[in-house]
């Protein structure tokens, strides 16, 4: 398969918070411990144990290793898969905004650890 990501990703799982901010005009529900496969300035990967539908806003606070300051950003949930028999789902998250200093820090985070 080709490699189609634009920019480096850096793989390893980091804990996340995510909340659902657009779900069928229902309140932002929190939802926690989830694990966040790989991350790069414009995506993530998330594994959850829910179903939430392609095109649903979320927000998601990132702790990453090594870095002692939490990163927020908002994505949009562009694909999803049932993995380990439909237990949990994977989630390709595209970022459609963070506030330009977190998205410095995130692109910091990234270059750096992928050297």
């Amino acid at each position: 398969m080709d490699e189609r990501r634009r920019v480096n990703r850096l793989v390893g799982d980091s804990e996340v918070t995510i909340t659902v901010l657009s779900d069928e005009g229902t309140k932002p529900k929190e939802i926690v411990c989830c694990m966040s496969k790989d991350v790069s300035v414009l995506g993530t990967k998330i594994q959850f144990n829910y179903f939430i539908p392609v095109n649903t806003l979320i927000k998601i606070d990132f702790n990453l290793k090594d870095l002692y300051q939490k990163i927020t950003a908002i994505g949009k949930i562009i694909w999803i898969n049932a993995v380990h028999g439909g237990e949990s789902y994977e989630a390709g998250i595209q970022f459609i905004d963070s506030i330009p200093e977190e998205s410095r820090l995130q692109e910091h985070y990234v270059t750096g650890k992928s050297q």
